[in-house]
């Protein structure tokens, strides 16, 4: 905008006269925010202020409204979506709380459940006069067990209501925050659809009232992650049931070399090929182990070590005309992913992200065919990953094993099934 100091402008029919000289308003002066008379400017208080025409001065502050538009009207989409975001977290939360509720349930009902048999046999020894668990101890170690899980589901509880309320106060501030910033575009549009004399009468509130909703940050509400609740000492009772299993290099993917003793996996540098590999799970770079599960329950662990992508878990191989062993709806697996020092971890299915505090080396396995149960444990810290509960299996169950096929560069990568501490 150029500064005209001894402007000769004509008159202008739209303008007010001046509020000290009896002639038309011709001038703004940006300074005092007013309309006036060229003669105005011949005295000392206007006479080193900015002076500019009517038209141009509206047309410079029509622009800065404008472009003020369309920041609010931005954020006031930013905070529509964040608000569709907070109510969804909400419905989110409660489904976590009791997805969480389940898996403490069920995991402490196992654990329980496999005290129970420790004491039965403790008692049936003791008839015999056999060495053995001492049954008061382990009548202890059950009401321990109770307790911890009582305790556990009250914090479960706390957590859901603290993150509940957390995300209602988010959608309160954010509903208040949209209601004023729709007021303001409301007002703003308005401003800019009028004559000039008018929007500059107005002009410079608007944009400084505008000023501190503009610089104000929209951030979700921080809630607690209820996986916290998970951090439970792993039962040494499911090392008794640990197995000794191998991998079965019939089902091998092409780019994955077995170990001589079938409990390591890693990538050879070339495709294998030849007869009587029909079993193979081509879909992917996984392999199946040697032993089948179709009841009981069963335990083992697999070494992860540095691995950047991986899967662990189990496979429903129960053959259908059709279908191929292996399928990706036939699978309940912990997947994990490195990048640099950082673990993400999933499970499926659904495709779900589960949290990992600290670095894992190891993976712990659970399955319970009779009760649909397979739950994920850090061997590490000895503590619940995941556990899925009511499953359906069809008949025959492997463990299964995934290295992401590398692109390019040859992979490092590997996994080892551990030795059982009960193995020779």
């Amino acid at each position: 905008m150029s500064q005209a100091p001894k402007p000769q402008l004509p008159g202008n029919t739209e303008d007010p006269n001046c509020g000290t000289h009896p002639e038309p308003s011709q001038l703004f002066s940006d300074d005092d925010q007013v309309i006036v008379s060229s003669k105005c400017f011949q005295f000392p208080e206007h006479k080193q202020h900015g002076a500019y025409g009517i038209q141009e001065a509206a047309e410079y502050y029509r622009k800065l409204l404008q472009e003020t538009l369309v920041t609010l009207r931005e954020k006031r989409d930013a905070a529509t979506s964040l608000l569709a975001e907070e109510r969804e977290r909400m419905g989110g939360v409660q489904e976590e709380e009791q997805r969480f509720k389940e898996m403490i349930e069920a995991e402490y009902k196992m654990r329980f459940q496999l005290l129970t048999e420790e004491e039965e046999l403790a008692a049936y020894k003791v008839d015999l006069n056999l060495n053995g668990p001492n049954p008061d101890q382990l009548m202890k170690c059950g009401t321990e067990l109770m307790h911890k899980s009582q305790e556990m589901l009250q914090r479960l509880s706390h957590l859901g209501r603290e993150n509940m309320e957390k995300l209602k106060a988010s959608e309160v501030r954010l509903g208040e925050h949209l209601r004023s910033l729709q007021t303001m575009i409301t007002d703003l549009e308005k401003n800019c659809g009028e004559s000039a004399v008018a929007l500059l009468q107005n002009a410079k509130c608007y944009l400084k009232r505008n000023e501190s909703i503009l610089l104000q940050s929209l951030e979700p509400a921080q809630i607690t992650d209820l996986s916290s609740c998970l951090i439970i000492e792993t039962s040494r009772v499911l090392l008794r049931l640990q197995r000794h299993i191998t991998l079965d290099p019939d089902t091998a993917h092409p780019s994955l070399v077995l170990s001589e003793d079938l409990r390591s996996v890693g990538f050879g540098e070339t495709p294998k090929t030849g007869p009587g590999t029909t079993r193979r799970l081509d879909f992917g770079a996984s392999v199946l182990c040697a032993e089948s599960f179709t009841t009981g329950r069963h335990y083992w662990e697999v070494a992860v070590g540095q691995a950047t992508q991986w899967q662990v878990g189990i496979c429903d191989c129960t053959e259908r005309k059709g279908s191929i062993p292996g399928a990706s709806g036939d699978k309940v697996l912990l997947m994990g992913s490195m990048m640099g020092t950082d673990c993400t971890l999933w499970v499926f299915p659904p495709l779900r992200k589960v949290c990992l505090r600290n670095q894992m080396y190891k993976v712990g396995v659970f399955l319970d065919c009779e009760c649909g149960q397979v739950s994920f444990y850090n061997v590490t810290e000895q503590s619940l990953i995941y556990s899925f509960s009511d499953l359906t299996f069809r008949g025959v169950v492997k463990p299964i094993f995934s290295l992401c096929i590398p692109n390019g560069d040859m992979s490092s990568d590997s996994l080892t099934v551990c030795l059982s501490q009960t193995h020779p």
